[in-house]
């Protein structure tokens, strides 16, 4: 019964093997479907897997070794886009879309299936409207590009999304987008107001064409289940022309405790103008290791504002004029990626992250304060490893106003902040992967009892294969709540309606994305 049992399942590795369609024979597909008028025949799109280099070597995937990619497409026209899906339907290959290449687990370039990366690299036109204050996004474009743009045509304007300038908007919109003018202005994805979409059938759908549930399932639902995004409208928001930045730094001990412990009750009631978040990490001194906190904050307005409000609310930061600067907005972007003083076309860089660095996250949302004990035993734990990070990034103001089904992120009212967890190396081997990953699991199972329950929330754009996967195509959508009530809570089971609805056959498909319901 054994070599029966060896002899099929190698009779099903022949057939799986042989009938996967090579580089030459997707080639060959995209040559006989009609074209681009515009398309000339020695466009140079199509990047053979092997010439290419890795998205992102640095988000080392831990749930599953990937198969290489059949072929690594740069479009420079939605016509190859729809050209791409088309022959990967016909060929019975899957789609990963490439926007930034920051997703925590790969999954935008590793599959484990047959599979062809469209990179939309080529495809990052912004053009911004200051009559109605909004601009479309193509999805290559970074959130870098996006706010040197703003900041080339408005000195008042800005976008509310992430700090980290190298990430795609393709990623950080469809996920929700966190950011350091959330509390005043919501999510990036709150502020997106059209978007075109390139469905399973190539018919590219804006705001009207593709239905009020279609476009709420995009905005913070993950689009790479749904289709492709081509482009993003959003709705601008107004800046001052002066904000203020400052950073204050505590070493370990009863203090800093003291400190984070205060922040809790703080971050997410003080003015929404305001954005406080705290960093915990580890650093090299004297030869020792040593645990700090930093408070890193943007204050929509002058000093002189924020000194009596501070004074009034966090006097135990004792922070000062002198502590603070005001710069303008662009700048204080430069500011929270510690590049103050450099030029702007820094944003522009799309290799700006982690340098030889691998690295394994996780997320949480706290909706009490924690006890000041556990903050002394995280600092324990950080002592054990060379680069462990927390940030804490608070919410409220206008995230908690916004109701938690207007978008598929859910984690609003109720929520005082969220915890991004992170832990670092250099050396690409399986023991020092297990190493820091073990660590960094027992980390977050300490936190249980003082996080979000019912489900315990998490945060799709901090990927997490952890909390489960899908196991393939049939994956059904009752396995699927495992991991997606994590991420969405009650709003799973919208966005599997919607994927039903959009993409029936689930051929946009991934370890963590939507299942069909009907």
């Amino acid at each position: 019964m054994r070599d029966l049992a060896l002899c099929l399942f190698i009779f099903f590795l022949t057939n799986c093997v042989s009938s996967v369609p090579t580089k030459e024979e997707f080639e060959s597909c995209l040559s006989t479907i009609p074209n681009n008028p515009n398309h000339t025949s020695d466009s140079k799109i199509y990047t053979a897997s092997s010439e290419s280099p890795s998205p992102d070597s640095s988000f080392l995937n831990l749930n599953f070794t990937s198969l290489k990619p059949i072929l690594t497409l740069k479009p420079e026209s939605e016509t190859e886009i729809k050209q791409s899906i088309l022959c990967s339907k016909k060929l019975g290959v899957q789609v990963r879309t490439l926007s930034g290449g920051h997703d925590y687990e790969g999954l935008s370039y590793l599959s484990l299936s047959p599979f062809i990366i469209i990179n939309l690299v080529n495809l990052r036109t912004i053009t911004i409207n200051l009559t109605e204050e909004t601009a479309w996004i193509q999805s290559g474009a970074t959130l870098g590009e996006l706010y040197y743009k703003i900041a080339q045509t408005s000195k008042i304007h800005g976008f509310p999304a992430g700090t980290c300038p190298s990430v795609g908007v393709g990623g950080h919109f469809s996920g929700g987008g966190l950011g350091a003018m959330m509390r005043k202005h919501g999510l990036a994805a709150d502020n997106v107001v059209d978007a075109r979409l390139m469905d399973v059938n190539g018919r590219i759908l804006d705001r009207r064409t593709m239905g009020e549930d279609v476009f709420w399932a995009l905005r913070g639902g993950g689009a790479a289940s749904f289709g492709v995004v081509l482009s993003w409208k959003v709705k601008l928001a107004r800046v001052p022309e002066k904000v203020t930045c400052f950073i204050t730094q505590h070493p370990m001990g009863a203090s800093m405790n003291k400190l984070v412990h205060r922040w809790q009750y703080i971050g997410a009631e003080i003015d929404k103008d305001l954005f406080i978040r705290a960093i915990i990490d580890n650093s090299l001194e004297g030869g020792q290791r040593r645990v700090k906190t930093a408070f890193q904050a943007l204050f929509l307005g002058g000093v002189d504002r924020l000194i009596p409000l501070m004074n009034r609310k966090f006097p135990e930061l004792g922070l000062q004029a002198q502590d603070c600067k005001e710069m303008s907005w662009i700048e204080s972007v430069m500011f929270f990626i510690w590049k103050s003083g450099q030029p702007l076309e820094t944003l522009l860089n799309r290799d700006l992250r982690y340098e030889d660095l691998y690295i394994k996250a996780k997320s949480d949302f706290v909706q009490k304060p924690i006890p000041e004990n556990v903050f002394e035993e995280v600092t324990k734990r950080f002592l054990e490893k060379e680069t462990p990070l927390m940030i804490l990034e608070p919410l409220g103001g206008k995230i908690s106003e916004i109701s938690e089904t207007e978008s598929p992120y859910p984690h609003r009212r109720g929520n005082l902040y969220n915890i991004q967890y992170m832990v670092k190396w250099k050396v690409n081997t399986v023991e020092e992967m297990n190493k820091h990953v073990r660590w960094m699991r027992t980390l977050y199972d300490y936190m249980t009892p003082y996080v979000s329950t019912s489900p315990r929330g998490a945060y799709l754009n901090y990927r997490d294969l952890d909390l489960g996967n899908n196991t393939g195509a049939n994956t059904s959508f009752e396995d699927a709540r495992i991991w997606g009530e994590k991420y969405y809570r009650g709003n799973f089971k919208k966005l599997g309606w919607v994927k039903g609805k959009i993409d029936p056959t689930n051929f946009f498909r991934n370890e963590q994305s939507i299942p069909p319901l009907f």
